[in-house]
């Protein structure tokens, strides 16, 4: 499998998806423009690394960014070097975990977005489950753990050497106001091995909301649940943040509410049809 992901087909792909999608410098300061002449000249002895297991992830850089409803959220930016490579292993995974995913989660997938999940939730309410549990992953990307992850990997990838490098850019480290600290748990979003990290984590939570034939749409680290009945959303909240603290080891908290916002969407009250209206968020997180 690590000769799929190094292949040159592969690489170039990714090379191409990193410089199309642009973003910011890591910690070494390179840019995207300078990425091809940088692999070009240096290729041979990255690869040859990955390929015995000796290659070193750069940190990635620690940035906030403003959230849309107020507060901040923390993204890594990793190397545009690091970017390729978690990009090549993103392409060769993807296929191989994707269809296993719950029918229920529509984030980061391919052929798969946001509006087909707010349609999915607009077809509960006609449906008459009008309470919405929302299940709020509080710093879900900074609580994944290690362990579990990697052996929710192992379950599919049969290449150590694969394995191995994707343990090393979970641990890669921080830096932070120019100090380095090192990362226990966690996967910091902005690269992209983090959608496809956090996909495979979730996934063990959508199959336990199938298991209980509950109805509900997953949007990486936002997932709504939808009953008719309060008691019935308070019983599926104290149940669910059991599971998410008890199995998954993450700080969840399932929060019940009549106000139905999704995606960044809010729905109506009308029971036939709910209009769907697009959420603008102000400084004080109203419409």
């Amino acid at each position: 499998m690590i000769e799929e992901v190094l292949s040159r087909a592969n690489m170039l792909t990714a090379l191409a998806r990193v410089e199309a999608n642009k973003g910011s410098h890591g910690v070494d300061g390179m840019s995207v423009k300078t990425l091809r002449e940088h692999i070009v000249q240096n290729w041979p002895t990255i690869r040859e690394s990955i390929r015995n297991g000796t290659y070193e992830p750069s940190p990635v850089r620690r940035v906030e960014i403003p959230k849309p409803n107020g507060g901040t959220r923390s993204l890594g930016i990793p190397t545009v070097t690091d970017r390729l490579i978690q990009q090549a292993i993103t392409q060769v995974l993807t296929p191989v975990f994707d269809p296993a995913y719950s029918e229920h989660s529509y984030g980061f997938r391919p052929q798969r977005r946001g509006h087909d999940a707010v349609r999915k939730a607009k077809g509960y309410m006609q449906e008459g489950y009008r309470i919405v549990v929302e299940i709020d992953l509080e710093k879900f990307f900074d609580r994944v753990h290690h362990d579990r992850l990697m052996a929710r990997l192992a379950e599919r990838v049969p290449d150590k050497r694969v394995l191995k490098l994707i343990r090393s850019y979970l641990q890669a480290g921080v830096m932070e106001n120019g100090l380095i600290r090192g990362t226990a748990e966690g996967a910091p979003q902005g690269g992209p091995l983090s959608p496809l990290l956090s996909n495979i984590v979730l996934d063990e939570l959508d199959k336990e909301l199938e298991k209980r034939n509950l109805r509900l749409v997953s949007y990486a680290d936002d997932c709504n649940i939808y009953v008719k009945t309060w008691k019935a959303g308070q019983r599926v909240m104290d149940s669910v943040s059991s599971f998410i603290e008890r199995k998954l080891k993450i700080e969840g908290q399932p929060n019940e509410k009549q106000e139905r916002k999704f995606l960044g969407f809010t729905f109506g009250r009308e029971k036939e049809n709910p209009r769907i209206r697009i959420f603008f968020a102000t400084s004080k997180g109203k419409d």
